[in-house]
């Protein structure tokens, strides 16, 4: 877990093998970007120095976690280990226990750079990570008695010595532009020694963020689950602007500037929830985020995919920044440059690179997709190039994804289709909504399947819908990716055979086996965890699937699943997310999920009702208003929704508008252990 203010530049955690190990190896100074790159390093450490202290490791006799503090006892030495956060700086306290033998280790990350102290109390760090460079500034509370480095030569690593001091406080700044900027950050946030008011300034920023929804009934782990997933939620995007001015990788330059510069979206899993989420608890920021995308493409030609601090990685599938402004301007967010965003967005689509892990003007691959209406792929024995392409460089072997391809990027121009008359072109919204059709051409009717289909429009055969995962869809299967047209989910029923048939299908997507050995089906689908028969929980595209049955007459199955996942993959514990969280992505799933609804379309302004696990949840709107949903008689057993209200007023269909929202109130439910069929079933 993360040690941060919300959205800040700043986060730190203590790096181990995984949250079960009892070994911290260092902490970094800094998580760059969510999973890819951390800068610098810092350990306190106690004992006889030889050469293999470079590599000692703190043994976690005890731990506290919390958003605003950590600490952790070492168990050889009983060494405490205390950090608080600031947005841009940080201020770590070590109680060493005794004077003898006390060192802090200081180096870099693996990167190039330095690390140099002035053998008093100051010390600081530049690190090049990708494509830019990384600077720290910190200080001691008490003067260091000896400096030794790894290297004298490279000065990567450093030990300061301390053995006039049990204790020793340690503050630093981190900064993208200059060391004297780090030392700004840090005596603007920073200026004293005082870490408890750190700490205590910390924990009061995280209580009046989290307390803007508020709870009423459930169980306590319930309640630790909602807030630790809450809390989850804001590890991004963050601002990196420092005090008046920013470093930009988008290019290469330093600007100045008052706004916010967000960065570090990893838009494909954060588009379905986590956005959505935040537009409803912090629409100013949303603005500022959306903004600093379309600044990243105006400062780099590209609207970027996953905006990371070091430039855009443009990983996964799809548009998505399509689907997060579409969805945002729908909802009512309108003070950005729609017509810079739009044209942003539309050369992503047709003037662009679709192929995932890509950046740059379209291939031969890409002007078949334009021409032809699907992306193609190749037979397994034909794998290595295609068209020209490289495909086995491709990260993971990814490069044949036609089928999500495809599906992703119909989804996406659907969502382009939606800005076009807003931003002033609306002669180009004919052309998006074909290109929003054209899922329809990787979906065989036959079999009842999204599927590969070949060059010359043959489809490819044999195929396991099971089996086969990263040949031809992102991280999951057939059974998943079936329900990724959601924008269009008439069209994909009727490619089904009609809503019941599409219902029947649903059901047995939660009964399907996996017809081979666990361990044979997860060599080839990792991603593909928290299994319910072949519905995943633990990966970003199937989060909208349990709410698909109120879009075939059957609300009550949504809640039935609904309750069933909430119980089974996220209790209050470390194995209470089933698969990668992924910076707020899973998470916003839960939140939205105990509270009783989801937005299963970006771009259409309302939300599809669940089966709220709380008997009151409260939301404080930025207008002061008030959200409350109410779900009477409920308990573990009454997951069933009787009927329902909204202000007083008898809601028949089981979705509500964000304006209903917006303009605050009461949404209830009265509970129920038995289902009511009759309730939302009219389509």
């Amino acid at each position: 877990p993360l040690v941060h203010l919300p959205n800040s530049m700043l986060r730190v955690f203590p790096m181990k093998q995984d949250q079960l190990d009892d070994q911290i190896n260092f902490f970094p100074l800094n998580n760059v970007s969510h999973r890819t790159e951390f800068v610098f390093s810092f350990l306190p450490l106690k004992g006889n120095r030889n050469d293999t202290f470079w590599g000692k490791r703190v043994t976690v006799l005890t731990e506290q976690t919390t958003p605003y503090y950590y600490q952790a006892e070492d168990e050889d030495s009983g060494m405490t280990i205390e950090f608080a956060p600031s947005a841009k700086s940080g201020i770590f306290e070590v109680d060493f226990k005794t004077t003898k033998d006390n060192y802090l280790r200081i180096g870099l990350n693996g990167g190039s750079g330095n690390v140099q102290s002035d053998n008093h109390h100051v010390i600081t760090g530049v690190e090049d990570i990708t494509g830019m460079k990384a600077y720290f500034y910190a200080e001691t509370d008490q003067d260091l008695d000896q400096l030794i480095y790894q290297n004298n030569n490279d000065k990567k690593r450093l030990l300061a010595r301390f053995n006039k001091a049990i204790k020793v406080k340690l503050k630093y700044g981190i900064s993208y532009i200059s060391v004297a900027q780090a030392k700004i950050n840090l005596y603007t946030e920073i200026p004293n020694w005082d870490f408890n008011q750190i700490k205590q300034k910390a924990k009061h920023i995280w209580e009046q963020q989290l307390s803007q929804i508020t709870l009423k009934g459930g169980t306590e782990a319930q309640k630790r689950t909602f807030y630790t997933s809450l809390y989850r939620t804001y590890e991004r995007m963050v601002d990196i602007n420092e005090y008046g001015q920013y470093y930009s990788a988008y290019d290469h330059q330093i600007h100045k500037s008052d706004k916010p510069f967000f960065v570090d979206n990893w838009i494909w899993d954060l588009y379905i929830a986590q956005e959505p989420l935040h537009t409803i608890l912090n629409p100013k920021m949303q603005l500022e985020k959306i903004n600093s995308y379309i600044t990243m493409y105006k400062q780099s030609g590209w609207m970027p995919s996953f905006a990371l601090a070091t430039g855009d990685w443009p990983a996964m599938t799809g548009n998505h920044a399509a689907s997060w402004f579409a969805d945002s301007w729908a909802k009512g967010l309108r003070d950005f440059d729609v017509k810079t965003a739009y044209e942003g967005l539309k050369k992503n689509s047709v003037a662009g690179t679709l192929l995932p892990w890509r950046n740059g003007p379209p291939t031969a691959i890409d002007s078949f997709y334009n021409e032809k209406g699907y992306l193609y792929s190749t037979r397994p024995e034909e794998r290595g190039s295609k068209d020209g392409v490289d495909m086995d460089k491709w990260w993971e072997g990814r490069g044949n994804e036609g089928v999500s391809i495809t599906l992703e990027n119909s989804v996406c121009d659907w969502a382009i289709a939606q800005l076009a008359t807003p931003a002033g072109y609306p002669q180009d919204k004919p052309l998006f909504l074909k290109r929003a059709g054209w899922w329809k051409n990787v979906y065989n009717q036959e079999e009842g399947f999204v599927w590969p289909k070949d060059k010359a429009g043959n489809w490819i055969k044999p195929y396991n819908t099971k089996l086969l995962g990263r040949e031809y869809v992102t991280e999951n299967n057939s059974y998943t990716y079936n329900w990724t047209p959601k924008h269009d989910l008439k069209g994909l029923f009727q490619m089904m055979g009609g809503t019941k048939k599409a219902e029947a299908k649903l059901d047995q997507l939660y009964r399907e086996d996996l017809s081979v050995p666990k361990f044979h089906f997860w060599l080839n689908q990792p991603d593909a965890s928290g299994l319910v028969g072949q519905f995943v929980m633990g990966n970003e595209p199937s989060y909208h699937i349990p709410y698909l049955y109120n879009y075939t007459g059957s609300p009550w199955k949504t809640q039935k699943r609904i309750r069933m996942l909430l119980d089974t993959w996220f209790p209050d514990n470390v194995f209470g997310i089933p698969g990668d969280e992924d910076g707020g992505g899973t998470t916003s799933f839960v939140v939205f999920s105990m509270l009783g609804f989801f937005p299963v379309t970006p771009g259409i302004p309302e939300y599809s009702i669940g089966s709220p696990v709380f008997s009151e949840a409260s939301i404080k709107l930025p207008s002061g208003k008030v959200f409350t949903v109410k779900a009477l008689n409920n308990a573990k057993e009454n997951v069933y929704i009787q009927s329902a209200t909204l202000n007083g007023k008898p809601l028949l269909k089981p979705v509500f508008t964000h304006s209903d929202l917006l303009k605050g109130g009461v949404l209830q439910f009265k509970m129920g252990a038995r289902p009511n069929k009759l309730w939302g079933a009219a389509i």
